[in-house]
């Protein structure tokens, strides 16, 4: 552990940091071969210790502790509210809680029995050459049903966003989030279309190829195969996420590219969310309620598991495709 409480593994290709005082969040990953970085970060410090209560009041309280990267999202996602009863902060529990660690050369693990809800979760962070492992299990230790969301807030910028990028992805669809709406929004809010091109306020706007000042929120979902890759247009670096299907349906779609000029933000963010997910709106448990949406149903004793894979590369061309152990295939 170093001297700001972050915990680092690594392989000859990877070298992955976390912050276990603070959600576990993954803050860091570089490619060690390309000298790059590829995990966004935030134009402000961020405060390094837990919130009281565990639980986020709002969107701007919860961004006092965050970093960037990557944080873990349950047992709720989005806007703090109160569901059957119970308190849940922004963004949830796990994603600024303190968690217990562990550590060899090439695997973290972290374990969080939960104030909000009766789970315990244990996570296994691994490297693999020029892989990154997240493999989840949680059991639930409460004596009645409780619904929740299970997602990862996994956001990419550093070096990988230092030009222009596509994005592609094995899902179908996507629906632009129809409340999310800033000025810098060219997307018309509710609208699903075959991905990557969505209805926009001005024509149709290609997803696939970001530009700047824009700030959006949409949802892949209808996955012939669950990944999403980032690729600089020189082919510099990129990134591929994949992960378990059946536990998440969805993946968040976040832009932050230099378009919120409120604090504290002031018009400086460079981040892209690419973000598996249970469920969506990405508003909230009561939000997710309210719309009838898909939530995760967790019941006495159950243990449920989930795996995601990120792979870290100098591509030669448009990702089109994942092996079998979530690695690009070469164009």
């Amino acid at each position: 552990m170093t001297t700001d409480g972050s915990i680092s593994i690594a392989s000859d290709e990877l070298r992955v940091k976390v912050n276990p005082r603070v959600g576990g969040t993954i803050i860091a990953i570089t490619h060690l071969g390309l000298g790059l970085s590829v995990l966004g970060k935030v134009p402000w410090d961020a405060i390094d210790t837990p919130i009281a209560g565990m639980a986020a009041r709002d969107e701007t309280h919860w961004l006092t502790r965050y970093t960037g990267g990557w944080p873990l999202l349950f047992p709720n996602g989005g806007d703090a509210c109160t569901d059957d009863g119970v308190f849940h902060g922004f963004h949830g529990e796990a994603s600024i809680a303190p968690w217990t660690v562990s550590v060899s050369k090439s695997t973290i693990q972290l374990t969080r029995r939960f104030f909000t809800v009766p789970v315990t979760m244990q996570r296994e962070l691994t490297v693999e050459k020029d892989l990154l492992i997240v493999r989840e299990r949680l059991r639930m230790t409460g004596r009645r049903p409780i619904d929740v969301m299970w997602g990862h807030h996994a956001t990419f910028g550093s070096d990988l966003l230092e030009g222009p990028v596509e994005i592609t992805s094995g899902a179908r669809k996507v629906t632009a989030d129809d409340s999310y709406d800033p000025p810098a929004n060219p997307l018309l809010p509710g609208v699903t279309n075959a991905w990557p091109m969505a209805a926009g306020k001005a024509g149709a706007v290609d997803l696939g190829r970001p530009g700047d000042n824009v700030a959006a929120m949409a949802y892949l979902h209808d996955f012939e195969a669950a990944w999403v890759a980032v690729r600089r247009l020189d082919d510099a670096v990129a990134v591929a996420l994949s992960w378990t299907p059946e536990r998440f349906p969805c993946a968040w779609l976040w832009y932050e590219l230099g378009a919120i000029t409120a604090p504290p933000w002031h018009g400086r963010g460079r981040l892209i969310g690419l973000e598996p997910n249970t469920t969506r709106s990405a508003m909230g448990l009561a939000d997710a309620r309210a719309r009838a949406s898909r939530l995760l149903r967790l019941h006495p004793d159950e243990e449920l598991s989930a795996e995601l894979r990120l792979h870290v590369f100098r591509p030669s061309g448009p990702v089109t495709a994942l092996d079998g152990d979530g690695r690009a295939i070469a164009a």
